[in-house]
């Protein structure tokens, strides 16, 4: 069981209010954080963590870049940081101390995909997930396949845990129980293990309304060997229509793939919607699924309009924007607070 939470949801109309099933107790708790932009204006968004990521591929856009250069190299860019434990280099590993890397890419102009799951020892999943849409007639790589592929096109393999994400993982099987053979070293007080769920998601328009976006991660801490969440399932944790808008996701992925979450906040953009309203009538479909505690999940989204929002499950996650004058760090709305 999680955290209890209190029921209080962001109110955005009566209309959304009444849509609402099982809940009560409706206050509001934010203000709305949709941003329109003006026609022709540049605009990339990320994750909380991507602040990096904005900058470079707003930098690749304003050079003349298309879209999917942008976001993709912004993505990398954060992969190869191994002080981030949630991407690429420096990912906090599986349960046996191996880092298997996620990731997809789709481009709005051809409405083509690319993905790669449980991919080992090359720390640029994205790139390979880019050459996947690009150099085969498929979607989709996993494991040793997606490997093979990788090296084919020229990456090398190399040990992506690093000597911090190492030391999270020992503590992780030390302290998970004490009926194992692991044990803490002396003196030192046991803690709560904790399974921190990083991702990358990151979305950009140019001035043409093309639209790209790509997501990333190393997955849920510890995980079991082999598992994939959403990240690399395109609809769950990345959708792109040109026509109308792009979603992705960071948090719980098996709540997320349920409700084939990106794909749903896209067609409700579709139905006129904000980016903002849309993010949370797809988090409603995840509290209404789990009836209980939810597992936290956010989902970032823009329009053909260029406006943009993000909203998350539980109060205080951010998210990132550049609109061709600087990057910013946002605050998400939210649907619920823990207590």
């Amino acid at each position: 069981m999680g955290a209890p939470f209190s029921r209080r949801w962001f109110l955005l109309s009566s209309a959304m209010a009444s849509s609402v099933s099982g809940l009560a107790g409706i206050d509001t708790v934010a203000h709305s954080q949709s941003v329109p932009q003006r026609p022709g204006n540049l605009l990339v968004i990320s994750s909380g963590n991507g602040i990096k990521a904005v900058e470079k591929a707003m930098a690749i856009l304003e050079a003349g870049g298309s879209t999917l250069d942008a976001v993709v190299e912004g993505v990398a860019l954060v992969e190869d940081d191994p002080e981030e434990d949630g991407v690429g280099y420096g990912g906090l590993p599986n349960a046996d101390g191996e880092v298997e890397l996620d990731a997809s890419v789709m481009s709005g102009p051809t409405g083509a995909a690319g993905a790669v799951g449980a991919l080992k020892y090359i720390r640029n999943p994205v790139r390979v997930a880019r050459l996947v849409m690009e150099r085969t007639s498929r979607v989709f790589l996993v494991g040793e396949g997606a490997l093979r592929f990788a090296l084919a096109h020229g990456f090398h393999k190399e040990d992506l845990l690093t000597e911090k994400s190492r030391q999270r993982w020992l503590q992780w099987k030390e302290e998970l129980s004490d009926k194992d053979d692991w044990v803490a070293p002396p003196n030192k007080a046991p803690q709560k293990p904790e399974r921190p769920q990083g991702t990358i998601n990151c979305l950009a328009i140019d001035a043409q309304g093309d639209i790209s976006g790509v997501t990333s991660t190393s997955g849920l801490a510890f995980k079991m060997p082999g598992r994939v969440g959403d990240s690399p399932i395109i609809g769950a944790g990345l959708y792109v229509d040109n026509r109308v808008g792009a979603a992705g996701s960071t948090g719980n992925g098996e709540a997320n793939i349920k409700v084939v979450g990106a794909h749903s906040v896209v067609e409700f953009m579709r139905q006129g919607r904000s980016p903002e309203q849309a993010c949370l009538e797809t988090l409603k479909r995840v509290v209404d699924l789990y009836r209980g505690t939810p597992p936290n999940l956010s989902f970032y989204a823009l329009n053909k309009s260029r406006e943009f929002g993000a909203a998350t499950l539980f109060k205080g996650a951010k998210y990132c924007a550049h609109d061709g004058s600087r990057a910013v760090v946002r605050e998400s709305v939210w649907l619920l607070e823990k207590k």
